[in-house]
């Protein structure tokens, strides 16, 4: 059974290579906008299934019956409002000054499809922060990091060491819930902890 990866996330990659599981990257464009009255969990689960189904349905019909696709979507929510990526440094200053101090949610979903329809997952993780300066939030822009980062950072990164502590799913926050995901790969028919070939 051949696992495609619906992103362009180097992480998620890392992740899957982390339990063994191969996947060929094919990532999706859908409109990622949170729709009117939308709240947060639908929202994280609606973008993983879009980004599972659309690459599916992109393959020959011959390739489906042995293909899963998997799509995942990981968003930091603070008092129940969807933090996205940063368009300018004002709105990234804005978010960690939120974030400083206090604790935030992040929702990472993962979905798998094949020819067995869809099986998902959602994972919420709690995140604390310590109180930040303004100093500090400037320096972490002007890295580089938090630019491409669902609100305003990663974890994975230099933005650790702005976590307190978190009460979760470490991987989810990197961007996949290494547990349930090996689950759902399971239950499709994807096995793991399998020998990698190096590239």
């Amino acid at each position: 059974m051949e696992l495609i990866l619906a992103s362009a996330s180097p992480r998620r990659r890392e992740l899957l290579a982390q339990i063994g599981v191969a996947a060929r990257a094919e990532p999706a464009e859908i409109d990622e906008s949170v729709l009117e009255g939308e709240a947060a969990d639908d929202y994280v689960l609606r973008l993983a299934r879009e980004k599972a189904q659309k690459v599916y349905d992109m393959q020959s019909p011959s390739r489906r019956v042995s293909t899963v696709c998997l799509g995942s979507d990981t968003s930091v929510v603070f008092a129940g409002r969807v933090l996205g990526k940063p368009a300018d440094f004002a709105e990234s200053q804005s978010m960690l000054r939120q974030l400083s101090g206090t604790k935030h949610q992040v929702m990472t979903a993962v979905a798998v499809v094949g020819a067995f329809g869809v099986r998902e997952q959602l994972v919420t993780t709690d995140v604390w922060f310590r109180q930040l300066s303004d100093t500090e939030i400037e320096t972490y822009w002007a890295c580089g990091e938090p630019q491409d980062k669902a609100g305003s950072y990663g974890i994975q990164g230099l933005g650790a060491v702005f976590v307190d502590h978190i009460e979760g799913s470490y991987s989810a926050v990197v961007g996949l819930p290494l547990a349930e995901t090996s689950e759902l790969l399971r239950a499709a028919g994807v096995p793991i902890w399998q020998p990698l070939k190096q590239d």
